[in-house]
């Protein structure tokens, strides 16, 4: 998939992705990539600095931890984030729509 096709998409993947629980940052793109049926998959370096700006906007809280004496930094949504997350389903929802009545051949 083209990295173009996600642009302006990346935000509400990530929140999606945090919809179940809690993850850390590379877990986030596996998950994403699991459930793309690996379609999606993400560089480390547009889903972190995504990460931070979702946490200043107060979508997604981050906390860190160490685990085998490794750090790293693990984000839940907020109840801004799921608010979000609504938002953005309902205009990926218009958005396909649109597009397949233009792309969908049923003219």
């Amino acid at each position: 998939m083209k990295a173009d096709s996600i642009r302006g998409h990346l935000d509400a993947l990530l929140l999606a992705a945090l919809e179940d629980g809690p993850l850390h940052g590379y877990a986030i793109i596996e998950a994403l990539q699991a459930r793309s049926g690996g379609v999606l998959d993400l560089p480390t370096g547009s889903v972190y600095p995504a990460l931070r700006r979702l946490e200043r906007a107060r979508y997604v809280s981050g906390k860190w931890s160490t685990v085998g004496g490794r750090r790293r930094r693990t984000y839940q949504l907020t109840r801004a984030g799921k608010e979000a997350l609504a938002g953005e389903r309902a205009e990926w929802s218009q958005f396909t729509s649109a597009i397949n009545g233009v792309l969908g051949g049923n003219a």
